[in-house]
């Protein structure tokens, strides 16, 4: 266990790092009768919301159309973001091509070219808490109603 939990500022800075170097998340979402779905998918953080893709038929592409919500988990469980987001659904070709590129150079793979037609889904948060040891959980809120708290 760590000594002292970290403040709130650092973990708000640790967090925006992760955002920034970490490719993949974990990507909760639930069907309309409320079968959980998870799953691991690249994304991009432009600083206000991450992009992801993913077949348009997919049990996550549909749910994610559907319930215009998620739940994503980001690191490990010893040192973890939850984050809490609003979803938009963007046609493959509806992207602005530079953040297309962006993606792809980042995940390493472009979901504009596959034969099975994919979607894009900006989530946008509108919770975020992070925390690594149960010393942490106390502070962990670092983001409520899409306002930073630090």
């Amino acid at each position: 266990m760590n000594a002292d939990p970290r403040p709130r500022d650092l973990r708000r800075r640790d967090t925006e790092h992760r955002l920034a170097h970490d490719v993949d998340v974990w990507v909760a979402s639930a069907s309309a009768d409320g079968a959980p779905y998870l799953v691991p998918l690249s994304f991009d953080w432009d600083g206000a919301a991450l992009l992801v893709a993913t077949p348009a038929d997919s049990p996550t592409g549909r749910n994610l159309a559907a319930g215009r919500t998620a739940r994503l988990g980001l690191g490990d469980t010893r040192d973890l973001a939850m984050i809490e987001g609003e979803v938009e659904v963007i046609g493959i070709d509806e992207l602005p091509r530079e953040q297309g590129d962006r993606f792809a150079a980042r995940a390493g793979f472009d979901p504009r070219t596959p034969a099975t037609p994919y979607r894009w889904f900006r989530i946008t948060p509108r919770r975020i808490q992070a925390w690594r040891e149960a010393n942490e959980l106390p502070g962990r809120d670092l983001m409520r109603d899409g306002r930073w708290l630090a």
